[in-house]
Parts: C-alpha cells; sequence; structure tokens
C-alpha cells in the first residue's frame, strides 16, 4: 500500500515537472525569449498508456516549439500562425432582402396575387407536362422560381430603389403617393411591366426552332415535347406582353409608352444581329471584320449608345462590329442595357424629376446591367472543366476576347452554323481559360461598375442609394 502512494506520488510530481517546464516555454514565447533555450527534449518514461500517450504530445510540442525557434530566429510562433483576415464578402440575398425591405415589399410581379391566379395556375399545369424533356422553356422557368444570385427578378427592385433615391417632385399629387414605402403608385405599376417584358422576352428566347437536321425533329417523342414546349412558351410570353401593354396604357403617359415599347424594337433588334445558328442563337463576328460604315473619327466605347438627344431613335449597331468590346456593349445595350435604362428614365419621368436626372438614372441602369451580363458571362468560365451537357453564348465577352487573342478558335465555333451540337464547348471552354478572355472580362465588368457608382453620386445620399451600392458590392463578389 506504502509502495504504491510512493509511485503515485512520484507520477505525479513528473507530470509536474512537464507542466512547469511547458508553461515555462508558453512564457518564454510571450515575452519574447527564444523557446529553443526553455524547452528540451527530455521526457519520463511512464508505463502507463496513457503516460505514454501524454509522452509522445509533448515530444511533438516541444520538437514544433523548436522548430518553430530555428525558423523564426527567436520570433514567437503566435506571429508565425497569425493568418491576415479576408476582406469580408457582400451577401446578394441580405443586400436583395434589406432592399426590398425598403421599398416597402417584394418587387417582384411573381407575387401572391399572380401566383394564384387562374393564368399562372393552368400554366403551371401544362408546364408539368415537360417535366422529363429537355425543352430549353424548363430551365428558364426554373430560373425565374430559384434564380439564386443572378436573379431574374432584381430588375423591378432597381427601378424602384433609383425611384426612391431621387423622390419625387413637390407638385406629385398625394393620392398619387405611396408614402410608406417612398415611391408612386404608378412606379410600381411600371416595374411590373418591366419585369412582365422582360420575363416574356427570356420566354420566347427559349422557344426551339425545329429544323429538319436536328435530333428533335428525326425522334417522334422529343418532337412532340420540342413542339408541345413551343405552344406553351409562345402562348405564356404573348400572353405577358400583352397585359404588360394593357398596364402601360393605365400609366396614361405617352412619352412613357414610347419609350418603354422603344425596348421591345430594340428586343427584336439584337436577335438580327451577325450572323445565327440554326436554333437562332448568335455566332460572333469573324476577327478581323471591318465595320461596314467606316468613320473618320474613332470611336470610343463611351459613344456606344442611343442618341444623346432622342434615346427613341434606333441604334446603329453595324459599325461596332469586330471589335470585341464594342460589339459587345452594342449587343447587351439592346438586349439589356435598353430595358432596365429606360425604366429607370420613365419611372423619374413619373415623378416629375428633371430631364438632367432622368439621363443620369437612364446611364446608371445602362452600366449596372452591362455589368450584370459582364458577371453572367464570366460565371462558366470560373469552373476549370465544364459541367456535361452545358453550353454558354457564343456572343459572351470571354469568347469574344478570346477570338481578338487566337482567331484560330473561330474555325471551332463556325461548325456550328451547320448544326448547333457540331460546336465542341468543351474545347471553346479548355482553350480560353488558357487565354485571356477571363481576365478582360473581369476588368469589363469592373469599368461598368465603376460607372454605375460614379453615376449614383449625382442621387441623393439616403438608404435607398446605399441599397443600390450595397447591390453593385455583392454582385462583385459573385
Amino acid at each position: 500500500m506504502q509502495s504504491s502512494r510512493i509511485l503515485v506520488s512520484n507520477w505525479r510530481k513528473s507530470i509536474q515537472v512537464h507542466v512547469n517546464k511547458r508553461n515555462l516555454a508558453v512564457n518564454g514565447h510571450l515575452n519574447g525569449i527564444s523557446p529553443g533555450v526553455l524547452v528540451t527534449n527530455k521526457t519520463f518514461t511512464f508505463d502507463r498508456p496513457q503516460q505514454q500517450q501524454t509522452q509522445k504530445r509533448w515530444s511533438t510540442t516541444t520538437s514544433a516549439a523548436i522548430n518553430a525557434s530555428n525558423n523564426n530566429n527567436g520570433v514567437g510562433v503566435n506571429e508565425k500562425l497569425a493568418v491576415k483576415p479576408s476582406p469580408p464578402k457582400h451577401d446578394w440575398d441580405r443586400a436583395v432582402s434589406e432592399a426590398e425591405r425598403i421599398v416597402g415589399y417584394p418587387t417582384s410581379f411573381l407575387s401572391l396575387r399572380w401566383l394564384l391566379s387562374d393564368e399562372i395556375a393552368n400554366v403551371a399545369l401544362y408546364l408539368r407536362k415537360l417535366v422529363g424533356s429537355s425543352h430549353p422553356l424548363l430551365k428558364t422557368a426554373k430560373g425565374l422560381l430559384y434564380n439564386g444570385k443572378n436573379t431574374m427578378q432584381a430588375w423591378g427592385l432597381i427601378v424602384l430603389l433609383i425611384s426612391k433615391a431621387a423622390g419625387h417632385a413637390p407638385s406629385v399629387p398625394d393620392m398619387e403617393q405611396d408614402k410608406s414605402a417612398g415611391v408612386l403608385h404608378s412606379q410600381r405599376g411600371l416595374v411590373e411591366v418591366t419585369e412582365m417584358i422582360r420575363i416574356s422576352h427570356l420566354i420566347h428566347n427559349s422557344l426551339v426552332n425545329l429544323q429538319r437536321s436536328t435530333k428533335a425533329s428525326q425522334d417522334s417523342a422529343s418532337y412532340d415535347d420540342m413542339t408541345f414546349g413551343n405552344k406553351i412558351g409562345l402562348l405564356i410570353g404573348d400572353y405577358l406582353l400583352s397585359h404588360s401593354s394593357a398596364e402601360m396604357a393605365n400609366l396614361r403617359n405617352q412619352v412613357v409608352v414610347e419609350m418603354i415599347s422603344s425596348t421591345v424594337r430594340d428586343f427584336s433588334e439584337s436577335e438580327f444581329i451577325g450572323e445565327r445558328d440554326e436554333q437562332n442563337n448568335p455566332l460572333p463576328s469573324r476577327p478581323g471584320t471591318k465595320p461596314l460604315q467606316q468613320t473618320s473619327k474613332a470611336i470610343s466605347t463611351t459613344d456606344i449608345d442611343f442618341c444623346r438627344e432622342d434615346v427613341l431613335k434606333p441604334m446603329n449597331i453595324y459599325k461596332y462590329l469586330g471589335d470585341p468590346e464594342k460589339e459587345w456593349e452594342a449587343r447587351n445595350i439592346l438586349n439589356v442595357g435598353s430595358l432596365l435604362g429606360k425604366s429607370c428614365s420613365a419611372s423619374l419621368l413619373l415623378a416629375q424629376q428633371s430631364e438632367e436626372l432622368q439621363k443620369k438614372a437612364y446611364l446608371f441602369g445602362k452600366h449596372l446591367s452591362l455589368a450584370w451580363q459582364a458577371c453572367i458571362d464570366a460565371e462558366p468560365f470560373q469552373l476549370s472543366s465544364l459541367p456535361y451537357d452545358t453550353t454558354f453564348s457564343l456572343v459572351s465577352a470571354p469568347v469574344l476576347f478570346h477570338l481578338e487573342h487566337d482567331p484560330k478558335l473561330y474555325d471551332e465555333i463556325e461548325k456550328g452554323k451547320v448544326c448547333v451540337d457540331n460546336v465542341d464547348y468543351n474545347k471553346i471552354h479548355k482553350a480560353i481559360l488558357q487565354g485571356p478572355g477571363l481576365e478582360k472580362t473581369k476588368q469589363l465588368q469592373r469599368k461598368h461598375t465603376t460607372a454605375a457608382l460614379k453615376v449614383l453620386e449625382s442621387f441623393p445620399n439616403n438608404d435607398a442609394r446605399k441599397a443600390l451600392e450595397n447591390i453593385i458590392l455583392a454582385m462583385q463578389d459573385l
């Protein structure tokens, strides 16, 4: 009994020696003393397995301390292991939810009153019949409901935020004002019109061109699915477009009607630019193509826009074809920038703001939409390999920039003129990752992001302007 007490006492003393030495080593680090002087590799041998684990941990710790001392020449381990904190990223979902709180409630026309309507219920019933097919309409519908960060529904939110940031003239009647949200009822109606036109355009683009050379036309089952999907897509798009026309007439403002109607014209013009494949997907211009109309003065990217005096006049895009950045901007101003920019301008017109501020709103919407599109174009190239059965636009910014760097890649893209299935997207994807196209696209996004933030400085500093800035910063982190 006495011998066992002596063994336990010696064991406790040994553990205390280890603890004291370990504390001394740590204190030496904190006091700036080299730990190699204080820590030794001396260990005690115990019979118990637990004691052997203690020895192993203590030996590993002391060895690490000595190595740290040799590597740092006396600098503390805490300094060596200190990691520089990464800059905080802006949360997209949080930025959007805070912005919706500022303007009152969710802004999308896909609200409860729409989802419970008979028309939308019938549409959902027919869309269920397409499940299992490969019709592009399903992908578009999924993007509308489960949109994630590249949301299709945030356009109306942007228009309402710029409206609240600018405010309205004192002459606007009280009956027209939504004082709880700080916007006008007519501006909310314009927001619904904007989103309906945008979504109808996306749905119409989901239609499949059933040529004889395509696989769908050769397979009877696929042909029936594609035909049915085309009918549903055509009906949905036409319904939204016609309903938006009725809502736009209720605004009772002829200038706004003309301005928003011109965006539908711009959508149509964007579908007839350059060459197309069998599915009407756009193909880029051959590198080195000279513009159809030569100008004596060099054209900068700031000149690519509608007429400054009259934005209702069509834009002559053909003088920009062949130059990657100019061609991309011209295509996407017609396809996305026109609607968002003119909607922001029309919203301030309804608020009876000055013409100068209306032009600022148009420029903000245009630059924001271009930065948004550059972000979407770069998304497929963030991965090292292209996922299975995934494609991307052949007139996206990375592709156009890479064609300027490597014109030989156009031979692969040109195969799509006969059949879109002949294009090897994996080959194009790998080539772009090895070239400067992705980096130039990021620079293009930063360029338009900076331009949008600069225009935003012309508006009063309030919560709505801050929400717009947060959305732009969150978009940069996508």
